[in-house]
């Protein structure tokens, strides 16, 4: 992140990551309140918004989850000031209890949601498609194609919600939150953060009964304003094409940006008429119609379900009937995974009877590159604590093995998910954050085994504890590991309640996991080192051998964020080397810890990469030869 060109006052040119680019607009926008909860993509929304700090006087808070950053934001709003929160679109799934009453209470001061899709599941266990939250909450979104875009519909965005009095989403997608480009800066002029009064705001934001059902015919009327509105805007518009092809393109976000690359492969750009959209909720349905009108077919081209389809076809239905509508109905693109240029080249060529080379040669040759080649499974990062969480845990249930008990495992979202992969491959579950404890819940009554449930810290608080505190009052018998590494680690190492510090590196109030459990009257609750792998095996085992609920913390740093603060106060990462005149090459170092940095060299020995390692100690402890020493000791040969 270049921050110079995010806090820079003045208007000019900067090379910006779209995420970057959102930050920017909200701050031309003069927001006053930021909340989030880390997600990818678009954490480095909140990472921009946390070094930015200094600079500006918004306030800013990391919570717990999407649904206590939202409501943070709406607060604001209801007291007059400009709020913006980004999340995942599973992460709307939690923030969705507040979402869909929003639609009705209405904002006062201009409020925007970013809500981020993953088409291909990049960093997310579901494909999910979150822009029917808009239709179904009453909620207007805008789609961005681009880091352009994207800063112009978040400045744009506070403006129709104060125009409107609701709050806007501002739907993306991963390619387009990591996309960079060129964005035009203005200049920053904001005005001075101060406290209001709320008696003199008269305002009020309720709904339940009959205001619920007055409310929601007002938000009936405000969705025909809104869609009169985006019939006119600039996010909407036509690119010309050639009347005689008598086939056009709707499409929007990225897609649209594959679409004019397939175009271009094709040898056809410029010659088919294309819509983009730009605002997706309400679709501009007059607009619509207009392009579809003469038409004897047109292509929607859009990542995940349906959506754009659907309306163009409702449309359709009344404007042209007769119009051939292709898409994913039909078979020309799929429902899975994300479009690329070659895909949608293909799908065009298909449903414009034009001749296209197909690529899937160059697809089948790359395949045949592959054979014979290992798998690389993802995994933990050298250092990683959990690595020594889960050798302990496999030595204390090799243990137990003899009492011939059987273990179900469920695993939750987090760096810990590499949990599923080779070699460890434990989990019988992995459904999203907090679930893990839930499931334990329901199985730990209706199976034989033992049920082993993992979930980190940030996820302990975000959506674990309510389950955790269910197994306390039903007395449920389980297992349960918290994996407690100090920060939220797989988003880029944002503060949780774990972490000593909060948003701008502020000082911050941390709430031991431990202390929270005993209070909410756990018996058995231990809290151990993750790198003291022969030290933990017994507490472990006796964790799995309790007759109740057992929690277990395992603490320590996510080595990623240690090495951070290593060298922020200037100390060296010195790693480790095996001494091959000591070593027997019993090879428990890679059978056991499955680090990256281990390997096998050319006379059969175990290695460690100095390049790799992260001086963890880890293996050393394991090593029953004591072969693996920390370098510049006596006796190092490489």
């Amino acid at each position: 992140m270049v921050l110079k060109d995010v806090v820079s006052p003045n208007k000019g040119k900067a090379f910006m990551l779209c995420n970057e680019a959102i930050a920017r607009g909200a701050i031309e926008a003069d927001v006053k309140v930021v909340a989030f909860y880390p997600g990818a993509p678009t954490s480095e929304i909140l990472d921009t918004f946390s070094e930015a700090l200094g600079s500006f006087d918004y306030q800013m808070q990391i919570a717990t989850n999407e649904k206590v950053a939202l409501e943070i934001c709406a607060g604001a709003s209801f007291a007059g000031l400009r709020s913006l929160t980004a999340m995942k679109s599973v992460g709307m799934n939690v923030a969705s209890d507040t979402l869909f009453v929003l639609g009705y209470t209405g904002a006062r001061g201009g409020m925007v949601v970013v809500m981020a899709d993953d088409p291909h599941a990049h960093s997310s266990q579901s494909e999910q498609d979150g822009r029917f939250f808009a239709p179904n909450s009453y909620i207007p979104m805008l789609e961005p194609s681009t880091a352009q875009e994207a800063k112009d519909m978040i400045k744009e965005a506070f403006s129709i919600s104060e125009r409107h009095r609701v709050p806007v989403i501002v739907r993306t997608v991963t390619r387009v939150n990591h996309q960079s480009g060129v964005v035009e800066l203005e200049e920053i002029r904001r005005s001075g953060f101060s406290r209001v009064r709320w008696r003199d705001l008269k305002e009020e934001y309720l709904t339940l009964g009959e205001v619920a059902r007055r409310k929601k015919l007002r938000m009936i009327e405000r969705r025909g304003s809104l869609e009169r509105e985006f019939e006119e805007s600039a996010f909407n518009y036509i690119l010309g094409g050639d009347a005689e092809v008598g086939t056009g393109i709707v499409t929007a976000s990225t897609a649209y940006l594959h679409v004019l690359e397939a175009l271009k492969v094709l040898g056809i750009s410029g010659k088919v008429p294309v819509l983009k959209l730009g605002t997706t909720y309400p679709v501009p349905r007059r607009l619509v119609a207009g392009f579809l009108k003469g038409l004897r077919g047109v292509v929607v081209v859009e990542e995940l379900s349906p959506y754009l389809e659907t309306e163009v076809t409702m449309i359709a239905k009344d404007e042209n009937p007769g119009l051939r509508i292709f898409g994913k109905r039909s078979g020309h693109f799929s429902e899975a995974w994300e479009l690329n240029p070659d895909l949608v080249a293909k799908g065009l060529a298909s449903a414009l009877a034009i001749p296209y080379e197909d690529k899937s040669g160059i697809i089948e040759e790359a395949k045949a590159l592959k054979e014979g080649m290992p798998e690389r499974y993802p995994t933990f990062c050298p250092g990683c604590p959990h690595r020594g969480t889960f050798a302990a845990l496999s030595q204390a249930l090799r243990a137990l093995s003899a009492s011939g008990k059987g273990y179900y495992f469920a695993n939750d979202i987090g760096c810990y998910s590499m949990w599923v992969f080779p070699p460890f491959s434990k989990a019988d579950s992995s459904l999203c954050m907090g679930a893990s404890v839930g499931i334990a819940n329901g199985l730990s009554n209706v199976i034989e085994e033992r049920v082993v449930a993992v979930v980190g810290d940030s996820t302990f608080y975000h959506a674990a504890l309510p389950a955790i505190l269910n197994a306390i009052h039903n007395r449920n018998k389980f297992t349960l590991l918290v994996l407690d590494n100090s920060v939220t680690a797989m988003t880029g190492q944002q503060p949780n309640l774990s972490t000593e510090f909060t948003a701008g590196w502020r000082e911050g109030k941390r709430i031991p996991i431990e202390d929270v459990c005993r209070a909410a009257g756990a018996e058995f609750v231990e809290v151990i080192d993750a790198y003291q792998v022969k030290e933990n095996v017994p507490v472990i085992r006796r964790a799995l051998e309790h007759d109740g609920l057992a929690i277990v913390v395992s603490r320590r740093e996510c080595a990623l964020y240690g090495d951070r603060r290593k060298r922020k106060r200037g100390e060296r990462i010195t790693p480790y080397y095996v001494d091959k005149s000591v070593c027997r090459k019993p090879y428990a170092c890679i059978r056991d810890v499955h680090c990256p940095a281990h390997e096998i060299d050319g006379d059969g020995q175990p290695r460690i990469s100095p390049e790799l390692c992260d001086g963890c100690s880890v293996c050393s402890r394991m090593c029953a030869f004591g072969s693996i020493r920390r370098s510049g000791t006596e006796g190092e040969r490489r």
